[in-house]
């Protein structure tokens, strides 16, 4: 059986406060990709960093967006992701370079950030600590072992054509009638091995793992690439930046071009269209004087 294209799946274990899910991307994972050309051994790194941020915005439910951000003083300077509520997704990178060694000798003095962004006018929250861990997993789970409440564990594997993952979390204050369920599963997770959380189908993962446990397995939610950047948004960076900082751009060169980091799409604002930018937001101000 071959695995679900772009999805997360959700499973609970019946009989023990343990809960998980399973993400596989492929066509998401490759749209990434295909706006820029990053080496192999950071490609590996954003992959399993994407499947993360999947697996943690689906815990979360949030109605906004989740950000993970690793940020070095090293030859890789950025990663970031972020995913919607909905499973949507975009990353990109910033590195210099030819990139050769572990993760810490890549970013040197970094960090790792994240944010949840509620994207309805609500109070965001962000984390900041200091980077820890020789792999991305280790970095996640160092992080969620200092700030969450919840046990986690997390298992990812990527290349360049898919990226997958998995998380187990044992949920708060239930009744246990199997103390050692949690050490169990989480044990039994372990023997996974990359090739396998890469192409085994989630029923046959979980049937591998667990086929003398009672485990539950939900509908499949399906996971997009999705930029948002948008013609409006530069628009109105642009209208921040104020019409004298404009003009002197415009001074210097024909168009003012700005690129999306996350989709590579170019936005061009010519004299004309700069002018229609602070036309409409004199317009607006005269309209509010009148009332």
């Amino acid at each position: 059986m071959k695995t679900s294209p772009d999805s997360l799946h959700r499973f609970l274990f019946e009989h023990a406060p343990i809960r998980g899910e399973r993400v596989h991307l492929d066509a998401a994972w490759r749209s990434v990709l295909e706006h820029h050309d990053y080496p192999p051994l950071l490609r590996r790194m954003m992959g399993e960093l994407c499947a993360a941020a999947v697996l943690l915005a689906a815990t979360l439910k949030l109605d906004g967006s989740l950000v993970l951000q690793i940020q070095g003083q090293g030859a890789i300077r950025l990663l970031v992701v972020e995913c919607t509520g909905d499973l949507k997704l975009r990353a990109t990178a910033k590195w210099e370079g030819p990139l050769h060694g572990s993760l810490p000798e890549l970013v040197g003095d970094g960090l790792f950030v994240i944010t949840l962004d509620p994207k309805n006018g609500g109070q965001a929250y962000q984390g900041i600590v200091a980077l820890e861990g020789e792999t991305v997993v280790e970095i996640l789970q160092n992080y969620m072992t200092r700030s969450e409440q919840l046990e986690t564990r997390l298992w990812l594997a990527a290349d360049e054509h898919a990226a997958s993952g998995m998380l187990l979390q044992k949920l708060p204050e239930q009744a246990e009638d199997d103390a050692d369920a949690w050490s169990r599963v989480t044990h039994l997770a372990a023997t996974l091995q990359d090739d396998e959380l890469m192409q085994l189908s989630t029923q046959e993962l979980l049937h591998r793992l667990y086929h003398e446990e009672d485990v539950r397995l939900f509908e499949a939610q399906p996971v997009a690439f999705q930029c948002s950047c948008s013609r409006d948004s530069v628009a109105q960076m642009l209208r921040m930046l104020g019409a004298e900082e404009v003009e002197a751009a415009l001074s210097e060169r024909p168009v003012i071009e700005v690129h999306c980091e996350f989709c590579n799409h170019r936005y061009e604002f010519d004299p004309v269209d700069a002018a229609q930018l602070f036309a409409a937001e004199v317009t607006v101000a005269g309209s509010d004087t009148r009332h």
